[in-house]
């Protein structure tokens, strides 16, 4: 997808963080856009902050963990814009604790959110962006805990962003041909609120789980995301993936090294079973390893 113009694009999380620099990066080659957002203050605030930077740009109060408020929000981005081309499922929130300190509240918000969220936005969006048959992109803000989780341990956070990482590849697989192409974002640490999501957390997920702020890993990644990267940086990285059709849109090339060891670690896998006494001599197909 190289031209913007006369487009339009919807995206989730909205109103602050990446979300607003992603609507802000697309509204500037001519755009039309749609802000979506569970934060109704922030999300007027957004939208006015955008207005006259592109040719039409639109609030719409969205929980993507809510189908119905999805389906709302996909019909008046139809009765707004016609048709749309851009997705961006960039709404997400996070949560800090290991094993001994996560309530099942907690995994069922964030995977309402980052994972289910995904699944809602593209079931209302995609019979639409398939029937106008003028191609368009989605683009999956996953993280950089999508592929590697070096820290958080058994946490869903990284949960939900593996399982972002691997719906995408298989969308992007099913939607070639259609001309809709998929990207993959996964920023490293990016100046967001992220450690404010519980502001927004519905009352039928329970009250969040304390944080203890005094705690130094707590501490320690505050001050990464106080200092972390500007969100305009990372739109400007996805409007050139969109442009190049790239799946994998990555920010913080430091990054790389760690990506690398974990995968040092599975072909190292995979070369000691060639190696006596697990060498073997099938044949089995695509098909047959992957159980279909």
């Amino acid at each position: 997808m190289r031209e913007f113009a006369g487009k339009a694009a919807f995206v989730t999380g909205g109103a602050s963080g990446i979300g607003l620099a992603l609507g802000r990066a697309f509204a500037e080659p001519g755009c039309k856009v749609m802000l979506a957002d569970i934060e109704t203050a922030a999300l007027d605030a957004a939208v006015a902050s955008l207005t006259g930077s592109g040719p039409e740009i639109r609030g719409v109060v969205c929980d993507v963990a809510d189908p119905a408020s999805v389906d709302a929000a996909a019909e008046a981005s139809f009765s707004a814009f016609g048709k749309v081309h851009i997705l961006c499922n960039n709404a997400g929130v996070g949560t800090l604790g290991g094993i001994d300190h996560i309530a099942l509240d907690d995994w069922r918000w964030l995977l309402d959110v980052n994972l289910i969220g995904v699944v809602n936005v593209v079931r209302a969006f995609l019979p639409q962006m398939r029937a106008h048959g003028e191609g368009g992109h989605i683009v999956n803000t996953a993280s950089m805990a999508g592929m590697v989780n070096s820290d958080q341990g058994f946490a869903p956070y990284p949960a939900t962003k593996y399982a972002v990482v691997g719906m995408s590849e298989g969308l992007a697989v099913e939607l070639k041909p259609f001309g809709i192409g998929v990207s993959i974002l996964c920023p490293g640490v990016v100046r967001t609120n992220i450690l404010e999501s519980a502001r927004n957390r519905p009352e039928r997920y329970g009250p969040p789980t304390p944080v203890d702020t005094a705690n130094p890993v707590y501490t320690s990644f505050a001050e990464r995301v106080r200092t972390g990267m500007d969100p305009a940086e990372v739109a400007r990285r996805v409007l050139a993936a969109i442009r190049n059709e790239e799946l994998y849109v990555f920010t913080h090339p430091v990054m790389r090294g760690v990506v690398e060891e974990r995968f040092r670690a599975i072909l190292a896998a995979f070369d000691r079973t060639a190696a006596p006494p697990f060498k073997t001599n099938s044949t089995e197909t695509t098909a047959e390893r992957d159980g279909s």
